[in-house]
């Protein structure tokens, strides 16, 4: 799926109210080139689509979170409007073999709720952008987690640190349970919940100490399509340009959130420490 820059053209010049003149001076082109993209008939360079989106942004204009309020208006309630970062693009079909197996469940397609979700997780990567997707419900089986103790010892499991309980009645059982839906809707755990999720695992922090610290670091809910019959009901709908000042912006946001994220996580250690169960007294 390509860019609807064509499209964004229009709309960032209109929103601006200047003509075809004045946008392609401020982008330092000439109007012939802006004019021929906007009407479709050349294949935008990589330069201009930067210039372009960049610009934007300067001026205040979040054009993706835009997109994000119109779409949500559009879908009304029959469709969840969902969200997928991806480092470079999607080539060819939605696929639910195409992630990797030591994610938070397994292989499996995932989405956020939010743009701002998907744009944090991928704005470290040069080409990376956002897809919008369209999902549809209907007759599907969910599974749906909390922050608790079977998320936690879920994703535990899938990211291979639970070493010598993997063979436990209890895990093998939260693994089933993961597997016997169409798709799952869960907290969202970066590389910082994992840390903790691990301490839990080695024994350092009770289920109380971790369910708390996990809870303090809240990124939103994820989707995650496990099913053909699931990965069927999503549709791509448009994919999103990341200028490098959007980038930039998601970047200092995320560092500041996990600033008080951190410090939260500090709290509830204290707060919760002796409370609980440790994993050993769990899985007896």
């Amino acid at each position: 799926m390509t860019y609807q820059f064509a499209k964004d053209l229009r709309a960032i010049r209109e929103i601006l109210g200047i003509s075809q003149e004045e946008f392609a001076a401020e982008l330092g082109v000439q109007q012939v080139t802006l004019s021929r993209n906007e009407l479709g008939k050349t294949k935008p360079s990589q330069k201009l689509m930067e210039q372009a989106y960049s610009y934007a942004f300067r001026k205040k204009i979040q054009l993706n979170r835009l997109k994000e309020m119109l779409w949500t208006e559009n879908l009304g309630n029959e469709y969840k409007l969902l969200f997928h970062g991806a480092k470079s693009s999607i080539d060819g079909d939605l696929s639910v073999r195409a992630g990797r197996a030591n994610n938070d469940f397994g292989q499996g397609f995932y989405t956020g709720e939010r743009y701002e979700q998907a744009v944090s997780f991928v704005s470290g990567f040069e080409k990376a952008s956002v897809y919008l997707l369209q999902f549809d419900k209907k007759d599907l089986t969910c599974r749906q987690y909390e922050v608790n103790q079977d998320w936690m010892m879920t994703i535990a499991y899938y990211r291979g640190a639970l070493g010598r309980y993997q063979d436990h009645p209890c895990i093998q059982k939260l693994r089933d349970d993961s597997r016997s839906c169409d798709y799952i809707i869960a907290p969202i755990a970066d590389n910082r919940m994992f840390q903790i999720i691990n301490s839990f695992i080695d024994g350092e922090i009770t289920d109380e100490q971790c369910k708390h610290c996990l809870a303090a670091t809240n990124l939103g809910s994820q989707y995650v399509f496990v099913s053909d019959k699931a990965i069927s009901n999503v549709k791509l709908l448009e994919r999103c340009y990341l200028s490098v000042n959007e980038k930039d912006y998601y970047k200092s946001i995320r560092s500041s959130e996990t600033k008080l994220g951190d410090d939260k996580v500090k709290l509830a250690r204290i707060e919760y420490r002796g409370k609980g169960r440790y994993i050993d007294e769990i899985l007896t």
